[in-house]
């Protein structure tokens, strides 16, 4: 069984820095599609980046809103998948959440945010940014 933890959250103000970790266990490859997610209370959980390592592609891809200040990486031999966020801003202000896509078919869609595509999650790590 896979399960995922999130860890690496905490209060910066804006234009710092945070690099959130996704501890994975259980996983029997690096086949994998995996994404970041985060939650404001009252708000739809938004997409925020993904990366298909299947075959060793390492494609990546960002919501508008992050594009040239989040990166997302992964460590295999930790198997951890990281999120770098750079020049952060108040609005990135939420719950950051970690998933694994149910197949790779996920990472390569054109909507690959949607709810039901994605399982499991982290229990997540709260980023807070103030100005």
């Amino acid at each position: 069984q896979v399960q995922l933890a999130e860890s690496g959250g905490g209060s910066v103000q804006a234009g710092g820095s945070l690099r959130l970790s996704c501890a994975a266990s259980g996983l029997t490859s690096w086949n994998n599609c995996m994404g970041w997610f985060r939650q404001v209370p009252g708000k739809e959980r938004e997409g925020v980046a993904l990366i298909d390592s299947y075959y060793g592609t390492d494609s990546t891809r960002f919501v508008d809103s992050v594009k040239g200040r989040f990166t997302i990486s992964q460590d295999n031999a930790k198997n951890t998948v990281y999120l770098q966020m750079d020049d952060l801003k108040p609005e990135d202000t939420a719950m950051y959440y970690c998933a694994r896509a149910t197949t790779r078919s996920v990472c390569l869609g054109g909507n690959p945010w949607a709810d039901g595509m994605w399982n499991p999650w982290g229990q997540g790590t709260q980023v807070t940014v103030s100005s």
